[in-house]
């Protein structure tokens, strides 16, 4: 598929880059190591991008899960050996769907395999390997009427690594749990409820996890004035794992991909985008000062938090092994009596 492109899409695999491959896999193993008996969700949370960005800079969030494949972008299963999961998320003009369910990789990626993945990337290449992934493998997402929209659709579904830095925190989850989750989504009406407001991708992900862990994480009508943001979802999460000593939270950094594509940036909440946001904090000081000051006083009692502060930043070309390859099992301490 990649035969005309540069040797940037090879991967290099001299012998100090198998020993880092080794390690990283080693590394990998406990954070987001597949288990026997239990398996992993996971909150991402994904930096703004462009000029919405710019104007709404609290990002996207979605949800992996480690032990849950898909048949179609629509219906979920069990994985089976050697595959890596699913992403599932929240969007909106995709087809009137309500959520989609895209393989790790090619989310990540928008490519198949691990060594298909560039190390330095060109926008033109990008669009070219979403391109051919949608459609080799998406067709039932490509609209009859608009065909293959490159600018609303794919770059939400398809290599997002090269378009944002991407922040993950891990949670254990059961295999009862997730053959509930697949039940539950594979017989709800997968219609399109997207609201910016009341509805978006962090109320799906705060759903989700809920799902598996009843009230672990809300919206913030402080911080937020009532609209879920995905910064909120991992600071409640962060939270609640700091309450619950059986509740294990690992976190990982996912770079955005070196290139010549524009560097995505800190995700913020509602508050937080007042108060950082030169577009929005000088007119609101010039003409409602005190406003300013009781925005200042939330933010500083109720907004601040620092995502996966003391998460290690996965390199690229280690990190593809890492998602797809080595697992280990490892014990979950309490995690049955969380569940009860």
């Amino acid at each position: 598929m990649f035969r005309g492109i540069p040797r940037l899409f090879r991967m290099d695999l001299r012998p100090s880059r198998r020993l880092s491959l080794i390690l990283t896999i080693g590394l990998f193993g406990l954070l987001f190591g597949v288990r026997e008996v239990y398996g992993d969700v996971s909150l991402l949370v994904e930096e703004p991008y462009g000029f919405f960005g710019s104007i709404n800079p609290t990002g996207h969030s979605a949800i992996y899960l480690n032990h849950v494949c898909s048949d179609s972008p629509t219906r979920l299963r069990r994985c089976e050996a050697g595959e890596a999961g699913v992403v599932i998320s929240r969007y909106a003009r995709i087809r009137q769907l309500d959520w989609v369910a895209i393989p790790l990789l090619p989310y990540l990626y928008a490519v198949d395999r691990a060594e298909e993945v560039p190390d330095w990337v060109e926008a033109g290449w990008v669009n070219k390997m979403r391109r051919q992934y949608a459609e080799a493998h998406l067709t039932s997402l490509i609209s009859a009427t608009k065909g293959y929209d490159s600018k609303n659709v794919w770059p939400q579904l398809l290599g997002v690594a090269y378009i944002r830095k991407i922040y993950s925190f891990q949670i254990a989850t059961t295999e009862e749990q997730d053959d509930l989750l697949i039940a539950e989504y594979n017989d709800s009406d997968n219609r399109s409820r997207f609201n910016l407001f009341t509805n978006n991708c962090a109320d799906f992900s705060r759903r989700v996890l809920n799902f598996y862990y009843p009230h672990a994480v809300s919206r913030s009508i402080a911080a937020d004035i009532g609209i879920t943001t995905p910064k909120q979802i991992a600071r409640a999460l962060s939270h609640y794992s700091h309450r619950h000593d059986s509740f294990e939270l690992n976190e990982i950094i996912i770079p955005q991909v070196p290139g010549n594509i524009p560097r995505s940036h800190a995700n913020r909440g509602v508050i937080e985008s007042l108060l950082k946001t030169k577009k929005y904090v000088v007119p609101i000081a010039i003409l409602h000062p005190y406003v300013l000051a009781g925005i200042v006083v939330t933010y500083l009692t109720n907004g601040r938090f620092q995502l996966a502060k003391n998460a290690p930043v996965i390199p690229v070309m280690e990190q593809q092994q890492m998602l797809i390859g080595a697992r280990t099992e490892i014990s979950i301490v309490g995690l049955e009596s969380s569940e009860q």
